[in-house]
């Protein structure tokens, strides 16, 4: 029987960076209104439990939403479809206006439940209650509550990968 390492793939030294970004994921628009109002591409989001009902997303602590998500403790989710590859990228560009601004460039309605703009066309949305928070190195981990969750028509979901948006 041979040794698993000596038919191991060559494997390049790399950074966590470049090996996660061969790690498909969706793509979400977070964003809290009111005072605090902030919308934020984001990619580390994922679900935790269907009963109660939760969501993480980890961000980092020198990002805007940071504080935005800890002082409002509600935030809203819009899982992007392909076709909104542009309002991606507008919420991930740190050169857009701050606060309810940002918000001009695009349509959205508000959360009923958490006051968060709520961008229209998205897959589906979720408005949810910041419910726990942990230490992640340079992020926080937020878990979030899911109030009310719901979903558009059928269409094709926004990917990253590779360090590029790619439609399914």
């Amino acid at each position: 029987m041979r040794d698993m390492y000596e038919s191991a793939p060559t494997m390049e030294e790399t950074t966590l960076r470049d090996a996660m970004s061969l790690f498909a994921t969706g793509v979400t628009v977070l964003t809290v209104g009111g005072e605090h109002a902030h919308g934020m591409t984001a990619n580390a989001f994922t679900s935790v439990s269907l009963d109660p009902p939760l969501v993480l997303a980890c961000i980092a602590h020198s990002a805007v939403m940071h504080d935005a998500i800890a002082n409002t403790k509600r935030f809203g989710v819009s899982i992007m479809g392909a076709d909104q590859r542009d309002t991606a990228k507008y919420f991930a560009d740190k050169r857009r206006p701050l606060g309810p601004e940002q918000f001009d460039a695009v349509d959205w309605i508000e959360g009923p439940h958490s006051g968060a703009p709520l961008l229209n066309g998205s897959l589906a949305w979720l408005e949810c209650e910041l419910v726990q928070f942990y230490d992640g190195g340079d992020h926080t981990i937020f878990v979030g509550q899911v109030l009310r969750s719901s979903r558009g028509a059928d269409a094709s979901a926004l990917l990253f990968y590779g360090s590029s948006f790619h439609q399914v």
